[in-house]
């Protein structure tokens, strides 16, 4: 099932989670994704942009994102 969603309502979503669950923002995103049946690969259709700096701070931080990467390759 599809569910319209915007990028403010995602985001606060996203945020949301994080503060209530203290989860990271990637675990976030995914959660929010699957919790409304939307495809991983739409995810940046949903992000904001303090979304995305987040999860690029997060990723740096994890050594999943190289520091000399600037921006996701979405974003």
């Amino acid at each position: 099932m599809f569910i319209e969603i915007s990028k403010e309502e995602f985001s606060k979503k996203v945020e949301d989670r994080v503060s209530v669950k203290n989860c990271s923002y990637i675990d976030a995103v995914i959660y929010i994704l699957e919790e409304n049946s939307l495809d991983v690969s739409l995810s940046s259709k949903f992000l904001t942009k303090p979304i995305i700096e987040k999860l690029q701070e997060e990723g740096q931080k994890m050594n999943i994102l190289s520091k000399k990467n600037k921006t996701l390759p979405f974003a």
